[in-house]
């Protein structure tokens, strides 16, 4: 399995509407213990409609967790003639109802949880009654308990709206030349039979889409487009449409291809999932650009009601795919380490690799390695440090995943990122303990080594792959002194991936009954 970071669930998604879950690293023995935590996303649900399903997203604030007799509770007496709050699925459920407006799930079996948090335990069925009407609003609260831990809490407002259906355009395909210009289309349709006051377009568009004219009601994290607000009324029956003019980065591999996603979401529904950006400390999202408005056609002054919530998330999204032509490659060059030290001394060698360019790496959207890496620790010392995404090398070349950060081991696999700009630089810290003090004690690091995983990298110039990592050298030439770490670009790309991923976290519609896990 190989190792990929929190830029995995970060930009990880592509199914529409989906609840997501990043997967938790296996709790092993020994491992610190964490602190649980408990958050369930704000949620507006149609008057009406059949619901949404829902489930909260358990986590641990510090360290891999293990939750025995894990109960969930949730609370709707504010909601009482509102909103029903039932188990997702009965006939193999764990819940029971504590009264008219309770309801509690016991888990029979250990669940693993870590900071990334994990979705998919004790799904619910948010429904209205019959009674409930567009405005009615109130609060949810969770309560999550398990063997020797405290409980905590956590409260979701739940409003009811307005039943609408926005539907998004056509997927399409566009080709350019790394620098080139592409311009795409940003459909939307009123697909239902109210009118829909105001709509959200969220973005998660590969680093090749750079938009070099930003508008003034769409936000941006430098070149990448996040997100565009549109208050025109869509009438029903309506399409709407605005034209997205964009530049390929100049940095852009090529040949190659770069995908772009577009998801459409109410106005209540935006505010649901802004909410839960703010619970996992995400308060910026983008600036607004200086060079006017970006507008849609104007249905004209059709009036909708207060909240609305879409019965149809299948149809919001949309895509573009983009061909790159040309050739535009990079080079990834890798970076050892001097060191010197007195036996019993511990010391640090600041591995690393270097993206030489000319292009940027971008394997954010399929979530793996841009390269594969190994590290063979120096004779005569013992490597008591090693870094998360490293695990002692197998015969065959590739790692172990349940064995991530393991010490004492003469050589490493170790997996990249999945996104890298040029010019930037990513570290492999391990620290060694020099046993003996062995004159020219040499080790390597090896990138884009051949192995029976994934993360290999085309690269322009093979000969620069290797660095030593020399300790207590007695003739000059060697690693290098290490590198300073940089590569801050990457949250560009992250941010965006975060403002999508969100539009997949909140309930999709009860018709739907899929379940979709995003494995970090």
């Amino acid at each position: 399995m190989r190792f990929t970071t929190a830029r995995r669930w970060l930009a990880g998604v592509g199914v529409a509407g989906a609840l997501v879950a990043t997967a938790a690293a296996p709790a092993t023995a020994g491992a610190p213990a964490g602190k649980l935590d408990v958050f369930f996303a704000d949620t507006t649900i149609a008057a009406g409609s059949a619901g949404k399903i829902e489930s909260p997203v358990l986590y641990s604030t510090s360290g891999p967790l293990t939750l025995h007799e894990l109960t969930i509770r949730y609370d709707f007496a504010d909601l009482a003639g509102k909103v029903k709050v039932a188990e997702e699925d009965e006939e193999f459920g764990d819940c029971t109802p504590s009264g008219a407006t309770a309801l509690t799930c016991t888990i029979p079996y250990p669940i693993d949880i870590d900071e990334q948090g994990l979705a998919g335990v004790a799904w619910v069925v948010l429904a209205p009654t019959k009674e409930a009407e567009d405005g009615d609003e109130g609060n949810l609260k969770v309560s999550v308990s398990a063997a020797g831990i405290d409980t905590v809490t956590h409260t979701a407002k739940i409003r009811v709206g307005e039943g609408v259906d926005l539907a998004a355009g056509d997927e399409l395909t566009r080709s350019g030349k790394p620098g080139g210009k592409v311009s795409t289309p940003l459909t939307v349709a009123n697909n239902g039979e109210s009118t829909i006051q105001g709509a959200v377009a969220v973005f998660y568009n590969d680093y090749a889409f750079r938009s070099t004219t930003r508008f003034s009601n769409c936000t941006y994290a430098d070149e990448d487009l996040l997100t565009c607000k549109f208050d025109e009324a869509l009438a029903p029956g309506g399409s709407y449409s605005a034209t997205l003019p964009y530049t390929i980065g100049a940095d852009t591999e090529a040949p190659g291809g770069a995908y772009g996603e577009i998801v459409w979401m109410t106005t209540a529904e935006f505010e649901d999932y802004v909410a839960y950006l703010a619970d996992r400390g995400v308060t910026d999202l983008g600036k607004p650009g200086t060079d006017g408005e970006l507008d849609l056609t104007q249905a004209g002054g059709v009036q909708a009601r207060g909240q609305q919530a879409d019965t149809n998330p299948e149809n919001n999204w949309s895509s573009v795919a983009l061909e790159v032509t040309g050739k535009n490659g990079a080079d990834l060059s890798a970076i050892g380490a001097t060191l010197t030290g007195e036996a019993g001394d511990v010391v640090t060698a600041k591995l690393g690799l270097r993206n030489e360019g000319p292009a940027t790496i971008d394997a954010t959207r399929g979530g793996g390695s841009f390269t594969n890496v190994h590290v063979t620790i120096p004779t005569g010392t013992t490597a008591v440090g090693v870094p998360e995404n490293c695990s002692p090398r197998d015969s065959d070349g590739s790692g172990d995943w349940e064995q991530f950060g393991k010490t004492g081991a003469p050589a490493y696999h170790c997996y990249s990122e999945s996104f890298i700009k040029v010019g930037d630089q990513h570290a492999f810290e391990f620290k060694l303990r020099i046993d003996k003090v062995v004159p020219n004690a040499t080790g390597s690091i090896e990138i884009n080594i051949d192995c029976p995983c994934e993360g290999r990298h085309s690269d322009l110039d093979g000969s620069n792959d290797e660095a030593k990592i020399l300790v207590n050298a007695t003739e000059e030439g060697g690693g290098g002194g290490g590198l300073p770490v940089t590569g801050a670009s990457t949250g560009i790309v992250a941010a965006a991936g975060l403002l999508l991923l969100a539009a997949g976290v909140f309930g999709f519609v009860l018709a739907r009954r899929r379940r979709t896990r995003f494995v970090a």
